[in-house]
């Protein structure tokens, strides 16, 4: 057993940044597997403060190295219940950065962690002084928890093993979560949990619209409101409808124009283009319309490769993240794929032109069948030119103009040409060589023209006397 010390811990620590010169050891990210995962016990199965490492301890790896990395909290209370997993889960982005000289970022499977050297200089010589120091500010800022125990896997085999326990329990979450709609409450949920990296980031939590980070639902907002009523979760009464299609509220946007510290006074929860939620930073995924094909793409953490746009995810979350709100790039959680409400305003899955191939097979089943052969991946296209005419040749609806399917209304016009007469003497040279027979297949494969753009240059022609 590790000597027991006490650590410099506070709240103005959150937010702290370690960089690369200061790391001692770097923990999931970008280059490891990475996990947390809170799970909810009777206490008579667990035995409070104790932690348990399988695989190397911090002393025990060379300084500067990047490691695959897990923890479980395992938590037992008179009124801890599942839906407050989540909630304890999602609180160690808070109270693992309260400790000076380690950083934590994001969710779930994507987090990202540093030890920093000044942990080293403090005398840290094991998982178990870090954790038991964590696990008393636990129980010190939610005293619901009266016992807690805490699992860290350092070793590939147990961060695998790991993993697979924590994926089954994301993912009856999430199942639970599918299964309820923002009909059938009359209370959203609200969340400021990122506040410390996002200082105007104001997180509304529906049935329908689960969280920007993926890792709390309507269910663990209800709960956490619960049991902790002055906590970062609070309820937000659904009322005074302004836009229910586009899912703007009074009360939601009171709540932005308070949360947000006056910067917003205007939300809307199914929209990315009027006044949409603010994306705080730690998203799963992020969106990004692309005007020049009048159509939204969507990319995640694990694409690293940039984007038919030219940017990549990185460049994309810095211009969007720290709780601002951006038209044009939206930060959005991979449970809000499959919901009925998913963008519905813009077009829902119509509106759609580009995801990675591997982020598309994951959100499969909340595509609109319809539409799943007709979005493109990076092996149909890595830039626009490309996407452009994949678009065109799977007859994609922004082409044309797309109608959304909750009321029918167009919302987009289709491909327009700015300036007809650039493309006169291509026009006019493909009428004179198809003889006039105009194949729209022909019409996409040569000149890269929709029908309607080639019909608006054939107009064009007419208008000025060239074309009879």
């Amino acid at each position: 057993m590790a000597e027991e010390i006490e650590l410099d811990m506070s709240p103005m620590y959150e937010g702290e940044r370690i960089r690369k010169g200061d790391i001692w050891v770097e923990m999931g990210g970008p280059k490891a597997d990475g996990f947390e995962l809170s799970i909810a016990a009777s206490m008579d199965e667990i035995e409070d403060g104790k932690v348990t490492i399988k695989g190397p301890d911090i002393s025990e790896i060379e300084e500067g190295k990047t490691i695959p990395f897990g923890m479980i909290f395992k938590v037992a209370g008179e009124l801890i219940e599942p839906d407050l997993e989540s909630i304890i889960e999602r609180r160690n982005h808070a109270l693992l950065s309260y400790v000076h000289g380690l950083m934590h970022l994001n969710q779930r499977d994507a987090i990202w962690m540093r030890a920093g050297l000044d942990l080293k200089k403090a005398g840290v010589t094991s998982w178990e002084q870090i954790m038991k120091n964590v696990m008393n500010l636990y129980k010190a800022e939610m005293p619901f928890i009266e016992k807690m125990e805490a699992i860290v896997l350092t070793s590939p085999e147990e961060v695998a093993k790991g993993l697979e326990q924590a994926h089954a329990k994301y993912g009856a979450r999430d199942e639970r979560a599918k299964g309820l709609h923002d009909e059938e409450v009359d209370v959203f949920y609200g969340c400021t949990l990122c506040q410390a990296f996002a200082p105007t980031s104001a997180c509304c939590v529906t049935p329908d619209r689960p969280s920007l980070c993926g890792a709390i639902t309507w269910f663990d907002g209800r709960a956490a409101a619960k049991v902790d009523p002055e906590g970062p979760q609070f309820p937000i009464p659904k009322t005074g409808v302004i836009d229910e299609i586009a899912g703007e509220y009074e009360s939601v946007n009171e709540m932005a124009a308070s949360r947000s510290g006056g910067e917003y006074d205007r939300m809307a929860l199914y929209t990315f283009f009027d006044a949409p939620h603010t994306s705080c930073g730690c998203f799963e995924t992020i969106g990004f319309y692309m005007p020049e094909v009048d159509g939204i793409g969507i990319v995640d953490r694990d694409f690293k490769s940039p984007t038919p746009n030219g940017l990549p995810f990185s460049t994309m979350a810095g211009q969007a993240g720290g709780g601002k709100q951006v038209v044009g790039f939206l930060g959005m959680g991979l449970l809000y794929y499959f919901s009925p409400k998913f963008l519905q305003a813009d077009g829902g899955w119509r509106r759609i032109v580009w995801m990675p191939k591997e982020l598309k097979e994951r959100v499969k089943d909340g595509i609109d069948a319809d539409m799943f052969d007709k979005i493109a991946t990076e092996e149909n296209a890595t830039d626009l030119a490309a996407l452009k005419a994949f678009l065109l040749k799977v007859d994609h609806p922004v082409v044309d103009g797309v109608e959304r399917k909750v009321d029918g209304k167009q919302v987009s016009d289709g491909w327009k040409i700015e300036d007809p007469s650039e493309f006169e003497d291509a026009v006019i040279s493909f009428i004179e060589e198809s003889g006039g027979d105009i194949d729209v297949d022909a019409i996409k494969a040569k000149l890269n023209m929709s029908e309607g753009q080639f019909m608006q240059v054939v107009e064009y022609l007419q208008d000025e006397g060239i074309l009879e």
